[in-house]
């Protein structure tokens, strides 16, 4: 078995005897639109390269997939979840498949060799959590070299739970999708390339508003909404290594083994709005469906997975009880 090691895609080729393949697979699978949904440049040149890698390391002699070589590859290491694991194995999975098409003998690691991590409970913020953590965000400093960044990030937060965003829809927001005059927002290309338009309250275009007049006086080109330091596009990281810091000095531990999460203020928006509108006596079967519009949703389940009823705060926002609000909602699975 003998490896590539070049990132460049052309130059990735997975040599089985004679004959170079990884090529013509990614580009059948490139083709048919099933390459792992993400970038076809990352996919190969990490998860593909680091098998390679590991066969050189640990099987340098050996010249096919055999069942002694890619079970030694799916060993859980130590910091590997169960969901990183399959991940790893998919791409040598369907490697294997497409050798064995091709008359190449190849072991096909078992699609269940690691079963998927249960789903994540979201965490619903309280309304007095909530205002916790404003409060933190309303007194965050500016930095050097970024003096607009106590303005920017959190009208970015308060947008993702006032309108119930996702965090990505927040950060990829371009100047051109907010319109402030009438207090809207183009959604464009979000998840599974589905745009839409959300309208914002008066207070939230307000907020976005003054924000806008500040960020544009310093950065008057920019094309981010809400930009970072150097002008371009906030990353995950970055903003979620300060949600943190912010969550701390809120006071907001969450519960269980993982802290609250920035997606979860979208689960918070649709868990409030419906607790809002049952103690306002509004009918549900008529208003979740505009609520899944608004989020963005193809279908209803989508929009009952991210509804829950927390017992004490769903009695102190709606007025039900927790027996009686059961019946109003079916049980949905976690498709998003």
């Amino acid at each position: 078995f003998r490896g590539f090691a070049a990132a460049d895609i052309n130059r990735l080729l997975l040599r089985v005897g004679n004959i170079s393949l990884i090529f013509q697979f990614t580009q059948i699978k490139t083709a048919s639109g099933q390459i792992f949904k993400t970038d076809i440049t990352a996919v190969i040149a990490c998860l593909l390269r680091d098998f390679d890698r590991f066969c050189l390391t640990h099987f340098p002699e050996e010249n096919t997939l055999t069942k002694e070589l890619c079970l030694a590859w799916a060993t859980k290491k130590d910091t590997e979840g169960n969901n990183t694991l399959r991940n790893r194995m998919m791409p040598v999975r369907e490697f294997a498949r497409y050798l064995n098409r091709n008359g190449e003998a190849a072991y096909i690691l078992p699609p269940d060799i690691a079963r998927k991590d249960a789903p994540y409970a979201p965490y619903i913020y309280t309304e007095a959590e909530i205002l916790a953590i404003w409060d933190v965000f309303d007194h965050l400093k500016p930095r050097g070299g970024f003096p607009v960044r106590q303005f920017v990030i959190p009208a970015m937060i308060k947008l993702m739970y006032c309108c119930g965003l996702r965090p990505s829809e927040a950060r990829r927001l371009h100047v051109d999708d907010v319109d402030l005059d009438i207090g809207r927002l183009n959604i464009m290309e979000s998840k599974q390339h589905r745009s839409r338009i959300v309208m914002m309250a008066d207070d939230v275009t307000k907020m976005l508003s003054d924000c806008n007049a500040v960020v544009t006086s310093a950065m008057p080109e920019r094309e981010p909404f809400f930009p970072n330091s150097e002008g371009g596009f906030y990353g995950k990281r970055g903003l979620e290594k300060t949600f943190r810091l912010v969550l701390k000095k809120a006071g907001v531990t969450g519960t269980g083994r993982r802290s609250p999460r920035l997606y979860d203020f979208r689960h918070t928006f649709a868990t409030h709005r419906l607790y809002h509108w049952m103690n306002e006596g509004k009918d549900l079967n008529v208003m979740i469906p505009y609520l899944s519009a608004y989020m963005g949703h193809a279908q209803l389940s989508d929009t009952y997975y991210y509804i829950h009823l927390v017992p004490g705060l769903l009695e102190e926002m709606s007025g039900f009880t927790f027996s009686s609000a059961e019946a109003f909602l079916p049980e949905v699975g976690n498709d998003e």
